[in-house]
């Protein structure tokens, strides 16, 4: 495989597990310069001591929440590597359930790390990138962005306006040999639904899972500049679009979709006991 991103500096927020660190081994595979964001310490060190034999790893315990840790992350990085040249913008929040049981901290909440964290570490990371030459940004979005979802009012409404966000940028960005695009997936396998497995609406699990590795591959595509978005699985993307373009058929659909949802549901969790 080419080397696309050997001694290039990427940042990853949420690092820690799932799908950050899932990314920071696929960059890290390609020799690129690590700098891994995540809260917790004690995990991010772990991933980081992981990788420490395969190339330079910086780690960064803050909240991607608080500008003023947000604008010192992207100095420290250019000032640890000279550089900064990848932007990954994957932390993110689900306090799950309909809107009226969600408390309103954790709304705001959701719209601090899901949507404004990413808008305002891209707007910063900007002139770094532009000094560096060349580079990415790319935002860990979700189908859950592509269509309404109830049950993740808040988490769907910051989705969606990443992704239209996102978009907006591609489009200002793109005489300036920087990459913009988002990876919109589907339920993943991984903690952040797996472990709250009983809290997921059901029609979550009517589509396929990705591994965690395969949202790292598509997000090294986006990187590559090869997509401007990418859905997973594909035929879920087609999907959801129907969904937004026709809400009655969303509608008459639910139901379906809602059963086969609990069928698979019940599979993952026989399959967790096995």
């Amino acid at each position: 495989m080419t080397q696309h991103f050997t001694d290039k500096t990427v940042i990853i927020t949420g690092a820690s597990a799932g799908v950050g660190s899932a990314c920071a081994r696929a960059f890290a595979a390609q020799q690129a310069k690590l700098v891994l964001v995540a809260r917790g310490a004690e995990a991010l060190e772990a991933i980081a001591d992981e990788l420490r034999a395969q190339t330079e790893v910086l780690t960064v315990a803050m909240d991607v929440a608080d500008t003023a840790q947000g604008l010192e992350l992207l100095a420290k990085a250019e000032a640890h590597f000279g550089a900064v040249h990848v932007l990954i913008n994957n932390a993110g929040m689900h306090s799950r359930g309909d809107l009226e049981k969600v408390s309103v901290a954790d709304v705001a909440a959701m719209v601090d790390i899901n949507i404004r964290a990413p808008m305002v570490l891209s707007c910063a990371a900007i002139p770094y990138l532009r000094r560096a030459g060349s580079g990415a940004i790319v935002m860990v979005g979700s189908l859950a962005g592509r269509a309404p979802l109830q049950g993740a009012a808040t988490y769907s409404g910051t989705k969606a306006g990443l992704r239209a966000f996102t978009y907006a940028l591609a489009d200002e960005l793109r005489d300036a040999g920087i990459n913009v695009g988002v990876v919109s997936p589907g339920p993943i396998d991984t903690g952040f639904i797996m472990d709250e497995i009983d809290q997921v609406e059901d029609i979550v699990f009517s589509q396929p899972m990705s591994t965690a590795a395969q949202v790292a591959d598509a997000v090294m595509s986006i990187a590559r500049g090869e997509e401007e978005e990418i859905s997973m699985p594909s035929l879920s993307g087609k999907l959801t679009t129907m969904s937004y373009l026709f809400p009655k058929l969303r509608r008459a659909l639910r139901p379906k979709l809602y059963a086969q949802g609990r069928k698979n549901k019940d599979k993952y969790r026989n399959r967790a006991t096995q």
